[in-house]
């Protein structure tokens, strides 16, 4: 994958490197979709992933935003023998 502008979105190391959980802003990012867009998601029960309320804040699993964008980490991940 080729590197990107961190404008423009994450890339596939970017979001390897990331934290357990994150806040919307980064994950928006991720998916592509604008800050105020991710929020606006969030806030109606609509975001491609899941949500961790956090008293007024929204917070991402970061194992639930690889999944969507189909990234793994081989690392981690198991193969059957």
């Amino acid at each position: 994958m080729a590197q990107q502008d961190a404008a423009e979105g994450l890339t596939v190391r970017d979001l390897l490197d990331l934290p357990a959980v994150v806040d919307v802003e980064t994950a928006s990012r991720a998916l592509g979709i604008s800050r105020s867009h991710g929020y606006n998601l969030a806030g109606a029960g609509q975001f491609p992933c899941r949500i961790i309320r956090a008293g007024r804040s929204f917070r991402v699993p970061t194992a639930d935003l690889r999944r969507v964008l189909g990234v793994e980490d081989r690392a981690t991940t198991s193969v059957a023998a």
